[in-house]
């Protein structure tokens, strides 16, 4: 779809956008793309952190994994 774009093509489009929002609006929005981009970022990361972080903290911390009752002696 994008394989036919050559340079013409990006600075066309670039000067439409630049038309469109003007030039003052532009550090603004890069900066809002920014900001949303790290949010996004910490986010994903802190959801990776939390998937992993409830399989393996329990057994690598020496706690019994929940319904093991260490009283009992097994047999």
């Amino acid at each position: 779809m994008l394989q036919g774009l050559t340079g013409w093509h990006f600075l066309i489009i670039l000067v439409i956008i630049l038309l469109l929002f003007g030039a003052p609006k532009l550090p603004a929005l890069a900066r809002s793309l920014g900001q949303s981009m790290k949010i996004l970022k910490s986010e994903t990361r802190s959801e990776k952190d939390d998937a992993t972080g409830e399989e393996g903290d329990t057994v690598a911390e020496g706690k019994p994994k929940p319904g093991a009752d260490s009283s009992t002696p097994s047999v």
